[in-house]
């Protein structure tokens, strides 16, 4: 395992050494990962997208139940993918799209600045196995356009992690797909909770967040008031005919006022 500093925004150092080197292995980030076959990436996953679970199950490309036994009899070969076009009636096609999709929607997250350290381990592949590799180029290429698209359309990025209220006039006329969006905006979903509600590529609803943003239709939620303290045990048990006691009690009211 070697580690590194944070790169720098928009490119990782780091990341086109090992596409230089052809390395295989997993770059852990504090994002996500990326799975590296000769210096290629194959696979990627972050916490903040959904996986292949969901985005292939929730638009009905694979039964849950076909997903599972797909795990189960593939995950140790590394082979989830070819299992489910072999035996779960999934198309070579669909695979692959699906696959890339969630390739660079991860990515795009992983890939995200941040101050944490990188890490590469050497020899790890991902369970689901390789579909479509695809160069380092062109992920922190597609990267850097997703980065420019969503600046370009509203220019407060904390759209993207922090809860989402309503506001403005929510009777405005909103297109069917940013609408389904929209009815899920509650005061405490995030992007990508409302992603994975969805099955959607976290990506697609940090676009159509951001257009209604820009519109006056959503923004962040307000932090949540914070939960009074309990007076200490002592203080409550006390005799509330003390002078002492009742200066201390005055002092309590006054801070938690403040």
């Amino acid at each position: 395992m070697t580690t590194a500093s944070a790169p720098a925004a928009g490119v990782s150092p780091m990341l086109s050494r090992l596409a230089a080197e052809q390395a295989t292995g997993a770059l852990i980030r504090e994002h996500g990962t990326l799975y590296l076959a000769d210096g290629r990436i194959v696979h990627a996953e972050s916490p903040a997208t959904p996986g292949m679970d969901v985005l292939l199950t929730a638009g009905g490309a694979v039964h849950a139940d076909g997903w599972w036994e797909a795990v189960d009899r593939a995950g140790a070969r590394r082979s989830v993918g070819r299992y489910l076009v072999e035996h779960g009636g999934l198309s070579d096609g669909a695979l692959e799209l699906c696959h890339l999709g969630a390739l660079f929607d991860a990515a795009y997250f992983t890939l995200a600045p941040s101050s944490g350290p990188t890490r590469f381990r050497y020899g790890v592949s991902h369970w689901f196995g390789a579909v479509r590799p695809v160069p380092v180029a062109s992920v922190e290429r597609e990267t850097l356009r997703r980065r420019d698209l969503l600046q370009r359309i509203w220019p407060e990025p904390d759209t993207d992690t922090a809860p989402l209220t309503r506001a403005g006039t929510q009777d405005a006329r909103v297109p069917p797909r940013r609408r389904r969006v929209l009815d899920l905006v509650d005061g405490e979903r995030t992007a990508s909770q409302i992603a994975l509600m969805l099955g959607r590529p976290a990506f697609h609803t940090l676009v159509d967040l951001r257009r209604l943003a820009a519109g006056g239709l959503v923004t962040t939620a307000p932090p949540a008031p914070a939960a009074p303290v309990a007076p200490p045990e002592w203080l409550a048990k006390a005799d509330v005919d003390d002078p002492d006691v009742a200066l201390l009690r005055r002092l309590r009211n006054a801070l938690e006022a403040l």
